[in-house]
This record gives structure tokens, sequence and C-alpha cells, in this order.
């Protein structure tokens, strides 16, 4: 079956909501087609299935019941998003927790494939800077699969951030209580820079990360045991108060193999120790990366509030992962509308302002439809008139 992403089959046309989706349409083109797996068709392509989803995040739905009913009451959700035939709670369910996360990996390279030239590129004199972290989700005790601790289920997200653009990169999915730090050489390239918190301190892993060619900036505790190798000389009246080439670590225990520097700083009486092996910048530069690490948690922090990501419509870790994607692709096509449209980053401000548009677009066609319905009820041939 073809795709059928075509914003001209709609009776109710929003310009609008087709500029936002404008970056994908391409890109449905080459997915992979979604088939059914049983003798029984579709109940929602996989056109439908993405606009869906991202409907849902685009409108901040609080569950997926909300989302079922506004695709069957609300205009602009029956013409543009749902199935041609509606769509059932059931279906939709099956849907989300079984079908698409092929189309919607393959949707999501893509689109992070082209959304940097399509987007700023901040501090490239610092090289490609990724913020690494990780983001619990509530889970509910019928996911057996989201093992936390006793009494308590969670999901976890792993994520880079492209620190450069302001978009998210790699991800993966795993329990609450799977650990972070094995993540960082999976979402790092080489030649990128890893910027994270101390949590991931690991000597061994600032070994194998400079063997593999990915760069790191990464805290580091203020106990940590250092050898001092050589000392850098400190600027004049700057934050950086220590920098030096050292080994980490305990010797014969877990200390460091290959060197790595050390720059401390200060900002608001706070000290600061992070370890990194990026030699070429100025200790400055190196204090610039790490305070850049916070655009992760700004982004989990809006992505959570605003798009409502973490308001679960899937149960199964594949349909949590398809949710997670398809909240993802939002978020990027919300960063490209707003940077070619308003000049800007992503704010709420613009995208309820996006949201109004395509309530007042789909009001003005339906009224307009109205209008030429009521003319030709109104009209009668001059053929059928009698004498």
């Amino acid at each position: 079956m073809p795709h059928t992403f075509d914003p001209k089959d709609q009776k109710l046309n929003a310009p609008s909501f087709n500029k936002l989706i404008e970056p994908i349409k391409d890109l449905l083109v080459g997915a992979p087609l979604l088939v059914s797996r049983g003798n029984r068709p579709l109940q929602m392509d996989f056109d439908h299935q993405l606009k869906a989803l991202i409907y849902f995040h685009l409108e901040e739905h609080s569950s997926g019941r909300a989302l079922i009913q506004a695709l069957n009451e609300d205009d602009f959700a029956r013409e543009q998003v749902a199935p041609p035939d509606g769509i059932m709670k059931s279906s939709f369910s099956e849907a989300i927790n079984s079908r698409g996360l092929e189309q919607l990996q393959y949707i999501y390279q893509g689109l992070r494939a082209k959304a940097p030239n399509l987007l700023p590129h901040k501090y490239a004199e610092l090289g490609e800077l990724v913020s690494i972290d990780g983001s619990l989700i509530d889970a509910v005790f019928s996911m057996t699969w989201a093992d936390y601790r006793d009494g308590s289920k969670k999901a976890k997200v792993h994520l880079g951030f492209d620190l450069n653009h302001s978009i998210p990169s790699k991800i993966y999915l795993t329990d609450g209580k799977a650990d972070e730090r094995p993540f960082v050489s999976q979402i790092l390239s080489a030649g990128q820079t890893g910027v994270m918190d101390r949590y991931y301190q690991c000597h061994k892993n600032f070994d194998l990360w400079q063997s593999e060619g990915k760069h790191f900036v990464c805290r580091i505790k203020a106990s940590t045991r250092k050898s001092v190798v050589t000392e850098n000389a400190i600027p004049i009246n700057s934050i950086i108060f220590y920098d030096a080439i050292v080994l980490l670590g305990t010797p014969r225990v877990n200390q460091t193999r290959k060197t790595v520097r050390l720059v401390g700083f200060q900002i608001d009486n706070v000290r600061y120790w992070v370890a990194t092996d990026r030699f070429d910048l100025t200790a400055e530069q190196i204090a610039l990366i790490y305070k850049l690490r916070w655009d992760i948690e700004k982004f989990f922090g809006w992505w959570k509030r605003h798009l409502r990501v973490y308001h679960l419509i899937a149960r199964s870790k594949y349909g949590l992962m398809v949710q997670v994607l398809a909240g993802l692709i939002t978020y990027m096509l919300l960063a490209i509308y707003c940077h070619e449209h308003h000049a800007e980053k992503v704010s709420i401000r613009r995208v309820r302002e996006l949201r109004n548009k395509i309530k007042n677009e789909t009001r003005d066609v339906g009224r307009n439809l109205s209008s030429i319905q009521n003319v030709k009820e109104q009209y009668v041939p001059f053929s059928n008139a009698k004498t």
C-alpha cells in the first residue's frame, strides 16, 4: 500500500500543520512499508499512526483515551489525522504496542541527519558536542519488564543531545535499573565530545573512550586522587583555579593508564573538577563546554512538561519506544518550524501559537465549506423552474 501523507487528500486542509510536517514528507516516501501480520487489513497505516502520535504530543493530550476521543470528535483531528474510517481504542493500542517501530526509527534517523542542515550550528570552534544523560519514566506494575526497585516500576531513556544544534541524537530505552555509563560508547561517534556529569566518572572508561577516538568532558568527584604529570599556567582574573595533566585514581587499583587533563573552575562559590582529553582547548573553553551540559537537563524538563512524552499510551517496551521516538520527532519538527518561521528556538509560546493557528485554519475552512453547501442548497437551476 503506498504512503498517503498528502495534504491535498483531506477536506479540512491546515496549512500550518503541513508546514510543521514538511521535513518528513520525503522521508515517508522511502520508509519501510507497514504490512498487516494477518488476513485482516490494517485499521491504521503508518502515515496515520505517525500523524496521530505527532498530534498527541503537539496538543499535550494526557492519555490515549483523550487522543482517541479527539480523533473521533475534533474536526481537524478527524479529517487530517485519523484514518478515513476512524480508529477504535483497541485497534490504536494494538498498533502502538506492536507496529511501526522500524518505520519510526527510519524517520527519526532521517530527520536527525537532515536537521543539522536546517538549524543554526553553534560552538563550531569547540567541535561536535554531545551531552549524555539518562531520564527515568514512571511505569505501572503491569509493565513487568521495567524493573527498578521493590514496589516501583520505571523505564529509563539514555539520550545523547546535540549541543551544537540543540536537538536529540541517539537514544536507547532500558529498565530503570540499567547503568547509564555503558551507553556512552554507543551514543558517541569517533571525533565527538561527550559532556557528562560526575555519575559517569569511570577511569576505565576514560581510557576506553580515548582508545576509541571519542572525547569527553566529565565532571569528577573533588576527592578523586590525582598524580600530577604537568601543571599548566592559570589565567589571571579567571574562573579557572586549576589546570594540569594528570593520572586519575589510585595506582594499581583504579588509576587511568592514559593521562587526562584536569580543569578546576569556580562559579557562584561552587567548585567544579572536570576531566577531559581535549588538550587542544583553553581551560575556559573546557569550563564552557561543561556548562553547556545543562542544555540536556533543560531539554528533558521542557520535553516532559510541554509535549507530555511521559504520559504513557503504551505499556510494552516496544510501544514505549514508539511513543518516545514520536516525541523526539515532534520536538525536532518544532525546532525546525520555529527556526524557519520565527528565527527562534523552540518555546511553549510558539507551540501554543501553532496550535491556535491550526484550530483557526480548520474553523475557517469549515465555515467556507458550510457556506458553499448553503449556496448549493439555495440554488435552483432555471431548467427546473416551473412556468
